[in-house]
């Protein structure tokens, strides 16, 4: 057995140690405002329920290990004192994890997710429309756990409201596993869905990917792609040019034959099947051809 003094590693390697071994975990989905009202939404995976009378959540946004500073979602907390707590559920997944990208402060990021806000009733931040469960709480207390890059910060949050879509609801009114289809995470890529184990979701970019917002609107509004679709569209740090879309296109004579059907939604079953085999630049390319041709 290989046994490890935790001094004895740098705190990237003791992390992944921890987040690989206590496994799978659920995601906090955090909603956050700053003090000027200016929305902030950011996944944890350090997180639980610690309690159900009074009803209280535990998440905590570590401080980065690469410089010790701290995430705009705990200054958010400190400032305000409230924050809506959103499940993840596998059709949700890649936008939540393209919300994970650092952009910079005041970017929003339910804007670059795809994700909707709506009001909550009795707290400020918003909550995740597609998410199939939400809680608005208050934080009733914060806990630094220490100053170096790594560290936890608790923020002990009290449910003060809850909502629920009803879809994933059983006939005794009772939330069904296998219908919310909730996600949890692991070490690396890995998570874990209720309804069928392992999957990877590649990390975003450590540069800024463009966001669903930038992808154009006959992509977003198309009936072929969902959520996820979009979120990985979401998560690339450039688009293609017409040089590389060319050579693509010139090369892989099933896109040439979509292309030439002048049938759009053949063109977006093309992209979509890209999508689902982990290549979206061969989707971004497929989608951007005609417009480029």
């Amino acid at each position: 057995m290989l046994t490890i003094d935790p001094k004895s590693l740098s705190p990237m390697q003791l992390q992944g140690y921890l987040q690989s071994a206590i496994a799978p975990r659920p995601i906090a989905f955090a909603s956050t405002v700053d003090k000027n009202g200016k929305p902030n939404l950011s996944p944890f995976s350090f997180f639980n329920i610690f309690s159900a009378n009074p009803p209280i959540l535990v998440f905590s946004p570590a401080r980065r290990v690469r410089d010790n500073s701290i995430k705009h979602t705990l200054i958010n907390c400190q400032d305000t004192r409230e924050v809506v707590i959103n499940v993840v559920n596998y059709d949700i997944v890649q936008q939540m994890s393209l919300s994970s990208t650092e952009y910079a402060e005041g970017v929003n990021e339910f804007a670059k997710s795809g994700l909707t806000p709506v009001p909550s009733h009795l707290v400020k931040p918003y909550r995740v429309q597609e998410s199939p469960v939400q809680f608005e709480c208050k934080v009733n207390d914060i806990i630094a756990l220490g100053t170096e890059g790594g560290a936890g910060n608790l923020i002990i949050c009290e449910v003060v409201k809850i909502h629920i879509n009803e879809a994933v609801l059983d006939e005794k009114g009772t939330i069904d596993p296998e219908k919310i289809d909730l996600v949890s995470r692991l070490g690396g890529n890995w998570y874990s869905r209720a309804k069928a184990g392992l999957f990877e979701v590649e990390k975003p970019l450590a540069t800024l990917g463009i966001g669903v917002d930038a992808i154009p609107t006959f992509i977003r509004e198309s009936a072929v792609f969902n959520g996820n679709d979009l979120g990985k569209l979401g998560n690339v740090e450039a688009l293609p040019t017409a040089a590389e879309i060319a050579i693509f296109v010139n090369a892989n004579v099933q896109v040439k034959a979509a292309l030439s059907s002048a049938d759009e939604q053949k063109v977006h079953e093309k992209a979509k099947a890209f999508l689902d085999a982990g290549e979206v630049l061969s989707a971004w390319k497929t989608l951007l051809a005609e417009r480029v041709g």
